[in-house]
Formats: C-alpha cells, sequence, structure tokens
C-alpha cells in the first residue's frame, strides 16, 4: 500500500485539510458519505474541512489515510469489547487500549479476525465433498462418457472424469480467504500486514467480496461449522456487510475503508442489554421489535412508521397479560443536559402505543461515561399526568456483563 499522509480526528471534531491533500475521486467519494449523515466536508479558504459525525474507523484516500477515534461516549480502550459484545462473539485479544499511532478501528477488526483464523487453521480447516470435473491420465471417480466421447473421441489417453473429494475449497474457507486479503488494504501496522498475507495464503478465496458476502448471507450454522461463526462475524465487517444491521456506513463503493456508525452500535448493545437483563425476571423482547409498529398514514407521500429500538415484556398480574415496556436507545450525552423536548415526545408516543395505560412508562438508555447514572422524568399536561420516562445511564467504562446486571435493576 503506498504511503499515505495519516490524519487523525475524534467523533465531531474536524481537521483542515490542504487542497493538494485531496483528489476530485476522494471528494467525490467523501460527498458520498456526507449524503450518508457519516462525514462533513466544506471548502475552507483554499483547502477543506473534513468533520467526523457520530463515525469512528478508517478512511483509505488516494493520498491521506483518515483515523476517526472514539472519543464521544465509548472509551476506545473499551470500543471493541462493546463491538464484541454487540456481534454476540467472544471478546478477541485485540480488545485493547486504542491506539494512537498508525494503528486504529479498521487493525483492531482485522487482527480480531486474524485470532479467529489462526485459531481454524490450528484446530484443521472444514473439509466438506467437493464436485469437480477434470481431465486425467488415470481414472479418478466417475468416467464422464458424454464428455470422453464428444471431447476425445474414444481416445484413452486422456480420461474425462468427475470425482467427489472432502476439501477445504468450500464458501466456509473462502470467505476467510477475501476478507484476509480486504483487510491487508485497510492495515497500516507491518507485522500485521504480514501475518494477514500469511493466513491468507492458506485458505481459498471467492472471486469477489460481493460473492463472499453473498455466501455470508446463504450461510446455516450447524454443528459442522459453528466454530466459524466468530471469524465469520469479523468477516463480514470487513468485507462491508455489517454484522450489526446498518453498522457499517462503507459498502465497497464510496470509499476503501471500515467505519462504524456509533448510534447504530449502541441501539445493537441496547438490544442486547435490555433482552439479556429482564430475562431473570421473567422478563423477555418481543419478537420481531414491535410488530407493525406505530404507522402515518393520510399525509404526503407514503405512510411512516415508527417503533421503539426495543419492546420489553414483564409479567403481569395473572399469567394471562403481560405489561409492555418500550426502550429506546439514544446516543447522547444526556448526563451532561437534559432530554430534549423532541425526545420526550417521541416517548410519550410510545407510551401511548405500547404501555398500558395506568402505567405509561418508557425508558431511555444512554451511554454515561463514569459511573451509572438514574433518573426520572415525570410528564404532565393540564388535565393530569401524561407518562413517566425512566432516563438510565450506562457506564461505558465497564465491562458490557457488569451494565447488564445494572440495567437489570433499573428495568425491573
Amino acid at each position: 500500500m503506498p504511503d499515505r499522509t495519516p490524519v487523525q480526528l475524534g467523533e465531531y471534531e474536524s481537521v483542515p485539510l490542504e487542497a493538494d491533500q485531496l483528489t476530485p475521486r476522494d471528494v467525490d467519494r467523501l460527498h458520498a458519505l456526507q449524503a450518508r449523515g457519516c462525514l462533513t466536508l466544506i471548502p475552507d479558504g483554499t483547502g477543506w474541512r473534513l468533520k467526523a459525525d457520530a463515525t469512528v474507523g478508517v478512511l483509505v484516500l488516494d493520498r491521506v489515510r483518515v483515523v476517526m477515534e472514539p472519543k464521544f461516549a465509548i472509551p476506545g480502550e473499551q470500543l471493541m469489547s462493546w463491538l464484541a459484545y454487540a456481534l454476540g462473539t467472544p471478546v478477541p485479544a485485540t480488545a485493547r487500549r486504542w491506539a494512537t499511532g498508525p494503528d486504529s478501528y479498521a487493525d483492531l477488526v482485522a487482527a480480531a479476525l486474524l485470532e479467529q483464523c489462526e485459531r481454524l487453521l490450528r484446530e484443521g480447516l472444514r473439509r466438506d465433498y467437493v464436485r469437480r470435473r477434470s481431465v486425467e491420465p488415470v481414472l479418478r471417480g466417475r468416467l464422464d462418457v458424454a464428455s470422453q466421447a464428444t471431447r476425445r473421441y474414444g481416445q484413452l489417453d486422456q480420461l474425462h472424469v468427475r470425482t467427489f473429494d472432502r476439501e477445504a475449497d468450500i464458501w466456509d474457507n473462502r470467505v476467510l480467504g477475501s476478507a484476509l486479503k480486504a483487510a491487508l488494504g485497510l492495515t497500516a501496522g507491518p507485522d500485521l500486514a504480514r501475518a494477514l498475507h500469511s493466513a491468507a495464503g492458506a485458505f481459498p478465496q471467492a472471486a469477489t467480496p460481493a460473492a463472499a458476502l453473498r455466501a455470508l448471507d446463504r450461510t446455516h450454522y450447524t454443528r459442522l461449522n459453528a466454530r466459524y461463526r466468530p471469524a465469520h462475524t469479523w468477516a463480514r465487517l470487513l468485507l462491508g456487510g455489517g454484522g450489526v444491521t446498518d453498522l457499517l456506513t462503507d459498502h465497497g463503493t464510496t470509499a476503501d475503508g471500515l467505519l462504524l456508525a456509533m448510534p447504530a452500535l449502541w441501539e445493537a448493545v441496547v438490544r442486547r442489554l435490555g433482552t439479556e437483563a429482564v430475562g431473570p425476571y421473567g422478563g423477555h423482547a418481543v419478537p420481531g421489535g414491535s410488530g407493525v409498529g406505530i404507522t402515518v398514514r393520510g399525509d404526503l407521500g407514503n405512510a411512516s412508521t415508527f417503533r421503539p429500538d426495543l419492546l420489553l415484556s414483564f409479567p403481569g398480574h395473572d399469567a394471562a397479560h403481560r405489561t409492555p415496556l418500550p426502550v429506546d436507545a439514544k446516543y447522547k450525552r444526556y448526563d451532561r443536559h437534559g432530554v430534549s423536548a423532541a425526545d420526550v415526545h417521541q416517548l410519550l408516543t410510545y407510551s401511548s402505543g405500547y404501555a398500558p395505560a395506568d402505567a405509561p412508562i418508557t425508558v431511555i438508555v444512554h451511554p454515561q461515561p463514569g459511573g451509572h447514572a438514574q433518573r426520572t422524568l415525570q410528564v404532565r399536561g393540564p388535565k393530569g399526568p401524561l407518562g413517566i420516562i425512566h432516563v438510565l445511564g450506562v457506564d461505558t467504562r465497564t465491562s458490557p456483563e457488569r451494565a447488564t446486571a445494572w440495567i437489570g435493576s433499573g428495568l425491573r
């Protein structure tokens, strides 16, 4: 990979760029990412000013390598732990402090993939029966009579055969080979690059990254390939699919890089936190999120639908009735300022649509580095109470497991 000028900034921070640091192709790619809400690029005198939004990761452009570090709500040393928790995969050995040098989020994810791939190599790659057609000097498998007659005209010096042998060249391994190759273009550390190159040589590769992603979408895990699930999870991130829904902002068409949308990560974290936290109290998450959601019809354009990030169900006074509890994830620093009027209106709509009339309760869960916190908002109107909003701040400096225990008591 050619040398590129490193550019570092944090969430919601901005940096100036010289006019000659961005090529016209870079400008087009950055504007495409700007349209997705990942960053902002504006002219600044004779150059440019690049501002990161709620996005971290790395962008490999033609002349610069942009590293966006987590600084807003989840400390860098905890990012990989929370990411692994959201993905439901084991915490990798790369769950270390966010590097302030040339390493970045892409290096950490690549190292997590490498760790899983090396484990698979030590255990032995999975093999499965693969059908192949080939021309051999001796008979192996079954003779392809039709091909032999039409292509060799009865000659027997070369035999068209069909074989059915156990091989490692299967999709479970191909997607990992493609992901290891993709990681090489994103990593900055020479030692990591050498290790990735060495591991990539031991895996077959798909024809294109898109083909590997399609194979991942078709993959079903059984006892035969269950051990591949963590490696496939990290591979999906590097190939641009987004192991968590809408987690990645780059799909391979706008820029070479690996970008993590922090609000989407936080939503995934809250969904798992809430689901696991209420289990001991007889609660569970409503399958499918919350059904059809709250629908608005009659306006210009198509009907709009919205729903809470998580809808929990708790045991009621009798076995036949359960109490729903809408939970919304907010990637905002509500430990530093009050809940916005727009969010209050949103949560009141959820309580009206989902919560029982005698208990119009909803929950906001936000990140709060430095300690858990809880407060209660009581919303009243001229005719009496309208709803109760519990605001839970989850300490992102602690482990997800400890946060699960604390949030369980708050949601109960």
